[in-house]
């Protein structure tokens, strides 16, 4: 049965709809309010860390027309028990026009007293082109001892549209060389490709210039994602080159992600490698490590992810893997936000596992939840 909230909504709606068939202009000037409208949340995420200092972690997000701005502020407990303030990042995002994002991202940090202090700012403008291409320049700027900008690198990338199913992407990157101007260091080629059974296949080439310099390919990650119904497949292929200069298979990963009638969500990724820390290189891949994340819903309204790191022992990697790390996260929804808490658990040395990072976190943003389950390799 329907409750007298949801049916006056409804009547609502269709009242809505209805007057703005007969008064387009003025539905024109309500949707432009709407997108105007601002919108503002706050969460705390409070860190306990073995042998680390506490932190609480405050973060801020508003968005008022065309501006968004994001405000993290990290603080770390003192030793009179109270929390200082350890260092800042201030994020701003504008829409220039139709085609135009400028961001520019903020990191401060404190000196000796406790003052603030500018170490860090990247700029970004992100502009879109004609036929789906886009064009991306960020550039970074460290401050030095005397609190001048310098640029230090800037990154230049360019995403075409081939054609409808096939994009492709180049990054340069340019680092400071120490007179005033910019040298290149880096490239990225990426290109992806979308067919008609739901596959996606991607191949992102990492370049580095050689002593002559030409750009030689430093490593090859091609992977394949394949959707079939309620059930997800990946597979990454990572090449370096070898002795002889020619690329080798290094490490494979394959996972899997599928969903029950019930609503819970799996997700497997193993990971096979031809380097085995405590084992003598053979050139073949092995499993060296697996991790599984399950997703469910609770009784109580919560929803739960478990994670589950299980990897070789150096000490005796013929006897496989073993569970190493287990984290706990529950999202508990309520009128005012959320409210989550997520515990990592680590095996020791007698076989049994310790707490080793607890964290609370409280939001007062009202949302439906939506947990990322993508495996985390390392704990905190």
């Amino acid at each position: 049965m329907q409750s007298p909230s949801l049916v006056k909504l409804m009547w609502f709606t269709v009242s809505v709809v209805l007057f703005c068939m007969l008064i387009p202009s003025l539905c024109a000037q309500t949707s432009g309010a709407q997108a105007l409208e601002s919108k503002s949340w706050t969460t705390i995420t409070e860190s306990h860390t073995s042998n680390t200092n506490p932190t609480r972690t405050t973060e801020s997000h508003r968005q008022s027309g065309k501006s968004t701005v994001d405000i993290q502020s990290v603080e770390r407990l003192g030793v009179d028990g109270h929390y200082e303030p350890y260092f800042d990042i201030e994020k701003e995002s504008v829409q220039v026009n139709d085609t135009t994002i400028r961001t520019v991202e903020r990191t401060f940090g404190r000196d000796g007293s406790g003052h603030k202090l500018l170490t860090q700012v990247t700029e970004e403008e992100k502009q879109s082109l004609p036929a789906g291409d886009e064009k991306v320049v960020r550039t970074t700027s460290n401050a030095d001892l005397d609190g001048h900008l310098r640029v230090v690198q800037r990154e230049v990338a360019d995403t075409k549209k081939i054609s409808p199913d096939v994009q492709e992407k180049k990054t340069t990157v340019f680092l400071s060389d120490g007179e005033g101007g910019m040298a290149p260091s880096m490239q990225i080629q990426q290109r992806e490709k979308r067919s008609g059974d739901h596959t996606v296949e991607v191949q992102k080439s990492t370049l580095l210039l050689d002593g002559a310099g030409n750009w030689q390919v430093n490593e090859r990650k091609e992977s394949t994602i394949k959707e079939d119904g309620k059930e997800r497949t990946t597979e990454e292929r990572v090449l370096r080159p070898g002795a002889d200069d020619k690329l080798a298979l290094v490490s494979r990963t394959l996972g899997k992600e599928s969903e029950t009638a019930a609503g819970e969500k799996r997700n497997t990724v193993e990971t096979y490698s031809t380097d085995i820390s405590g084992s003598a290189p053979d050139g073949n891949l092995h499993l060296s490590q697996r991790v599984t994340v399950v997703k469910r819903a609770r009784s109580d309204g919560a929803h739960a992810t478990e994670q589950q790191l299980e990897q070789l022992n150096p000490g005796d990697p013929g006897a496989g893997l073993q569970m190493t790390t287990k984290t706990l996260d529950i999202v508990q929804p309520d009128t005012s936000g959320t409210r989550e808490t997520r515990t990592i658990e680590v095996r020791d040395a007698s076989g049994g596992f310790g707490v080793v990072s607890f964290d609370t976190r409280k939001s007062d943003k009202v949302h439906a939840i939506d947990v990322d389950i993508a495996p985390q390799n390392k704990p905190k």
